[in-house]
């Protein structure tokens, strides 16, 4: 090889790439000239719990609300509750009323505010049994169902912090369902993406994205008969799993009994996987689902964010939007998918 052609070759080596979501159309940088290895994200040091009592180990001496919905075992121990915030972000159950301003559009906060929380204080999901995952979608699918059809509803947000960073003030592993009267921008972003590949391409875009991936095996992290979790081509954060079904299906509260078995097994899987391989960081996961509001979005699919927090946004990502990632999607997936082999 000349000098020439290892000076391209290195170059090459360093050269970023810009890739784009293919629903969304949002742009994403790949920055291979600040590239690091994988294990060096796992050495981050990590924000320390709040030292406070927790609110959640007794939650009747804590003062919580009374449960909407608890799941007991044999013995009539609990093992999981649902009830809701005692600091809601949304007034519960009213009918929205337009509050709006000169040129401003506002309207009363209204909606339902939901705390789901597993019995073991200090076990992640990412430790969790099997068995005890699917009780967790158990729950979600349980009150999604319950609030889908109030009137005060349009969208309905399940979402899992873990880790301070993360935004889990609270310590012992919680998540939270957010029923609301809106429907998010980035959730009609996606709604129109998938409309939209559908009138170009005759193909559903999630399905298009799910078989490419499983064929080519570049990000793929783990699969099963129902779901598969990769990396996505256009990863905005290090490390970024998806999870998709396999089974076209837009509405997540429609999900199976036997399909919440294959996606506890591929959660904890995902979330596993980076637990051992980035030492067990914060992170976020959301469900992304189709609206209840009564309208057919027959060419969306439902499926699972995680997100880890191995960055911090600085002035180009707050400035245009666009997210830089300082390690490939392809180089993530092999990584953690070597976790699941130790």
């Amino acid at each position: 090889m000349t000098q020439k052609e290892e000076k391209n070759k290195q170059a090459a080596l360093y050269e970023s790439e810009l890739r784009q979501d293919i629903v969304t159309g949002d742009f994403v940088v790949i920055a291979t000239g600040r590239a690091k290895r994988p294990q060096e994200f796992a050495g981050i040091k990590r924000a320390l719990a709040d030292d406070v009592p927790d609110p959640f180990e007794n939650p009747e001496e804590s003062g919580q609300e009374k449960d909407v919905l608890i799941y007991r075992r044999d013995g009539g121990e609990w093992s999981l509750r649902v009830f809701p915030n005692k600091y809601p972000a949304f007034s519960r159950g009213r009918v929205a009323r337009e509050l709006s301003e000169g040129p401003y559009f506002a309207m009363t906060g209204v909606g339902y505010h939901e705390i789901v929380v597993t019995r073991d204080p200090v076990r992640s999901l990412a430790l969790l049994d099997v068995w005890q995952g699917a009780e967790v979608f158990d729950a979600y699918q349980e009150r999604y169902l319950a609030l889908m059809n109030k009137k005060s509803v349009n969208y309905i947000q399940v979402f899992h912090n873990h880790g301070k960073e993360a935004g889990a003030s609270i310590a012992h592993p919680h998540s939270q369902l957010m029923a609301v009267p809106v429907v998010s921008p980035y959730i009609a972003l996606e709604l129109r993406g998938a409309e939209e590949y559908w009138r170009s391409h005759k193909h559903k875009v999630h399905t298009v994205m799910t078989e490419y991936e499983s064929q080519a095996r570049k990000r793929v992290i783990f699969e099963n008969e129902r779901f598969i979790a990769f990396c996505p081509f256009a990863s905005r954060v290090a490390f970024e799993i998806w999870v998709v079904g396999k089974r076209e299906n837009p509405y997540f509260e429609r999900i199976t009994d036997e399909e919440k078995f294959s996606l506890a097994e591929i959660m904890q899987k995902a979330l596993y996987a980076i637990y051992r391989g980035l030492g067990d960081p914060p992170y976020n996961f959301y469900i992304h689902t189709a609206p209840c509001d009564g309208k057919d979005y027959p060419h969306y699919q439902w499926h699972i964010e995680i997100l880890p927090h191995t960055a911090t946004w600085a002035g180009f990502e707050l400035s245009t939007g666009i997210e830089i990632s300082a390690i490939q999607p392809e180089a993530a997936a092999e990584y953690l998918c070597a976790q699941l082999s130790k």
